[in-house]
């Protein structure tokens, strides 16, 4: 068997990182990812794996975020019995994670087995459950940073800061090569930004043969912000969202952007330059990781080793569903912190059906929003949305501040690339939309990478390591095409957003007739 490299996630899309790199000694995974954004694309969380689970011998885990371990779960339920390995910080936050998202697994299949019986549809079964996360867990396997380790024989690994979340690291890993010098390859993981609350400056190796690198803004320079400026900018918008006499709503993923908008928070309210008003925090598992990140606060930057701003009396800490319905009770004056932060899954989406339609609330995005999330097409401006199968109007005031951003933009990624340089062989571009790929290739050529060596993988494409002139590339078993993969909407959005404009324009129309006529015309389209 000669050394290849798959790319079973993260490719064509920006989510469900999964990577398979096959040796003669072994099968390893790196990352394993759930897959968010169109409807289309999460239905691969429900297909079968494209290689067998029980044949990975080991798994090699960048973070905690769901898109990099939120199927680990379904691959050990599906037969995987190999170690996986994560630094310390990540396995405290799986902890939590993965329970969580596979009671997030049962909840959801159960509201939509129960409008299936109503339908006469057949039942579904939850992608894993709670107790599949909990028996993952005894599998997990914790590593320094800087340490070699050795999960296969003849494949090594070290991990490097990555500056992205808590316990988020790059990947260097060495193949041994008959007869070769060992093969080289760097993960890239998600890398974070310069100006990043609580993490070091990302690291890593030089000289590798292959660079795995990420690509989620590789289109995009944000402004150059200090800490200092973003925590004015955030200022500004509470002001403001206060001023206009409702609530603050603020979609934020349950690991790190929570944490780091409850410090900003805290310090403005400690500083007088914003009111003390209550700060519900309705996430069950953004409470849990809260209290990992106090655990680790003597690692954390720019918190002095106080993890104080944890702790503070306008914090409201809503862990049980009866909390968190009584903050509809709250009609202005307060800040809502609620995940998921794409606005897919969670408590999010009940506080937007309460608040969206209500001119006077305010819903602010500290986060990307994966193309066909709900949180995209309530940021790209439409003007009515469909939650858990009710229309709502979009009357609130919508926002968004990309500095609060975990992920490095277009100028930190190539100074990150630059800083790996040289790169033997290939640099394979992951977590990207197609303008982000095809504009942060461009920019690796004017630093010295040869355009023909910076390579965009399809969903399924795999790499032959070995090759003496360019990898051979192996897509002829492909789960989703690269237009499906890569579309920012799908049918599922398109069929939404219908139903939604017929409505609209039956509500227009001045009479019963009227409606009747219409909806007669649009019946006999089908038939023609």
């Amino acid at each position: 068997m000669s050394i290849s490299l798959g790319f079973h996630g993260a490719a064509s899309t920006v989510t469900g990182s999964c990577f398979l790199l096959e040796t003669p000694k072994g099968r390893l995974l790196v990352d394993c990812g759930l897959f968010q954004g169109t409807k289309t694309v999460r239905e691969l969380n429900y297909n079968d794996f494209p290689f067998e689970p029980a044949s990975i011998d080991a798994l090699l885990l960048t973070h905690a975020h769901i898109d990099h371990s939120g199927l680990i779960p379904k691959l050990v339920r599906k037969g995987f019995a190999g170690s996986i390995v994560a630094t310390g910080p990540t396995a405290d936050l799986l902890e939590f994670m993965l329970p969580d998202s596979g009671y997030i697994q049962e909840s959801e299949v159960e509201r939509l087995n129960r409008r299936n019986r109503q339908r006469g549809r057949p039942q579904v079964e939850p992608i894993y459950t709670q107790a599949d996360a909990i028996r993952t867990l005894e599998q997990v396997r914790t590593c320094d940073l800087g340490e070699w380790l050795e999960p296969l024989p003849g494949v090594r690994a070290r991990y490097w800061n990555a500056g992205h979340i808590l316990g988020s690291a790059s990947i260097e890993i060495e193949v041994d090569a008959a007869g070769e010098p060992p093969l080289r390859l760097l993960f890239s993981g998600d890398i974070g930004p310069d100006e990043k609350t609580f993490h070091a400056t990302p690291e890593g190796p030089q000289d590798v043969d292959y660079l795995i690198v990420e690509s989620t803004y590789g289109n995009r320079d944000r402004d150059e912000v200090t800490l200092e400026q973003r925590r004015a900018r955030l200022c500004r918008e509470v002001e403001e969202a206060l001023a206009a006499g409702g609530n603050l709503l603020i979609p934020a993923f349950a690991v790190e952007r929570t944490q780091e908008v409850l410090q900003v928070l805290s310090a403005l309210i400690r500083a007088g330059e914003i009111p003390q008003v209550p700060i519900f925090i309705d996430s069950p598992l953004a409470i849990k990781v809260t209290q990992i990140f106090a655990q680790h606060q003597a690692d954390l930057e720019d918190v002095g080793g106080k993890g104080d701003f944890f702790d503070a009396p306008w914090f409201r800490f809503t862990e049980s569903v009866e909390e968190s319905k009584a903050i509809n009770k709250v009609k202005g004056g307060a800040i809502i912190v609620a995940a998921s932060g794409m606005c897919d899954a969670g408590r999010i989406r009940h506080h937007l059906k309460e608040h969206l339609w209500r001119r006077d609330s305010t819903v602010l995005f500290v986060g990307y929003q994966a193309p066909g999330s709900l949180g995209r097409i309530i940021q790209s401006g439409e003007r009515r949305v469909r939650i858990h199968g009710e229309e709502i109007k979009v009357n609130a005031r919508i926002r968004s501040i990309e500095s609060f951003s975990a992920h490095a933009d277009q100028g930190e990624l190539v100074a990150w690339v630059r800083d790996r340089l040289p790169v033997r062989k290939r640099i394979f571009l992951t977590h990207g939309e197609p303008d982000a790929m095809v504009a942060f290739r461009l920019k690796l050529a004017e630093i010295g990478c040869d355009p023909e060596h910076v390579i965009a993988p399809a969903l399924d494409d795999r790499f032959d390591l070995e090759a003496e002139e360019s990898a051979i590339r192996h897509g002829d078993a492909r789960r989703l095409s690269e237009e499906a993969a890569m579309a920012s909407s799908d049918w599922h959005n398109a069929y939404a957003r219908l139903v939604l404009d017929l409505s609209g324009r039956l509500k227009e129309l001045p009479d019963d007739a009227a409606r009747t006529a219409l909806l007669e015309r649009l019946r006999r389209s089908f038939d023609g």
